[in-house]
Parts: structure tokens; sequence; C-alpha cells
């Protein structure tokens, strides 16, 4: 057993295994959605393209 755990106590065991069986029940759609909310770069860039959309700054598919 890792140091980590046990140092923890049974409260913040018992969150960390509803947590791992929360992410069991997840589809893969909503593991990439979570990834990419945990990814800072990927959500900078994501608000980034969307504040281009709405300036109209953006090329659309059937342009292309």
């Amino acid at each position: 057993m890792s140091i980590a755990l046990r140092d923890m106590d049974n409260m913040e065991m018992i969150h960390l295994e509803r947590l791992a069986y929360i992410l069991k029940g997840l589809s893969p759609a909503e593991l990439e959605t979570l990834e990419i909310l945990l990814d800072e770069d990927a959500l900078e860039t994501l608000a980034h393209s969307l504040n281009e959309v709405r300036a109209g700054e953006r090329i659309a598919f059937d342009e292309w």
C-alpha cells in the first residue's frame, strides 16, 4: 500500500471510491468530455475558437 493511501482518512477513501464508481459508469463520450474539461489548454483553444465563430472570423464548413 502506498504512503498516500495509508495516510488518508476513511472519508477521503470513501470519496475516492465514489469517484471511481462514477467514472466507471461514464460513456466514452462523457470520458472524452471530462478529459477536455480537465485540460486547460484544450479549454482555452475551444474558447478562442468559439469567440472566432461568434465574431464571424471562421470559414463555414460548406465554404471549404
